[in-house]
């Protein structure tokens, strides 16, 4: 008898029949956990969906608020963020017609004179030549000032600025139509003629009307 039969067999042989055999199976547990999950990702859907309905409700009210906004803004400027110049009111003088002092702020010698030939060239009047006053000479820093009388803002000191491009546009009491190009340290030449020409034909011509803009 062998030492791994169990006491009272005898050495007896047994076989163990049948077709049943043990399974193993999943805790049960799992599958409660997965379907908790499934119903919490679905729950979160549908809070999320309801909320973007609500968003999309109560918004209305602002989007229709701003699209009427935008509209009245349209109809109200006309155009597409797109500025014009203004059209110069009445004829503009040529230069034939337009007296020109021209006075040199900087310690340049000649700087006047040259100048003034070039602009006698194109046309322009010559007045006075030489050094600018002592209240602007080697006190202006740009490429120079344009001065004139308060009724020269509209014409003759816009024709005088497309010779020198930068230049600043100023006013003064004076009583007579004569204009002062005072030379500053950043003058280097005068506009090329070519480009003045430009300048003056594009001034001359009346503003295109705006562009509708498409709301």
């Amino acid at each position: 008898m062998s030492m791994l039969t169990p006491p009272g067999m005898g050495g007896k042989k047994y076989r163990i029949t049948g077709d049943r055999y043990p399974r193993m199976r999943r805790p049960r547990h799992r599958r409660r956990i997965i379907l908790t999950l499934i119903a919490t990702a679905c729950a979160l859907g549908l809070a999320g969906w309801g909320t973007l309905q609500l968003i999309d409700v109560f918004g209305g009210k602002s989007n229709t608020a701003q699209a009427t906004q935008s509209k009245q803004k349209c109809g109200k400027t006309g155009t597409a963020g797109r500025s014009h110049p203004k059209p110069t009111a009445g004829k503009l003088p040529k230069p034939t017609a337009l007296t020109v002092n021209v006075f040199n702020a900087t310690s340049r010698a000649g700087l006047a004179k040259r100048t003034a030939d070039e602009l006698k060239k194109r046309g322009f009047k010559i007045g006075k030549v030489g050094n600018a006053p002592t209240a602007l000479d080697k006190k202006v820093k740009g490429s120079g000032i344009l001065l004139g009388p308060k009724a020269a803002t509209t014409g003759p000191l816009k024709v005088l600025a497309t010779q020198l491009a930068g230049a600043e546009q100023q006013t003064d009491d004076r009583k007579g139509a004569d204009l002062d190009l005072i030379l500053g340290d950043g003058f280097k030449a005068l506009a090329k003629q070519q480009d003045a020409e430009k300048a003056l034909a594009l001034l001359s011509r009346p503003a295109p009307p705006p562009s509708r803009e498409k709301c």
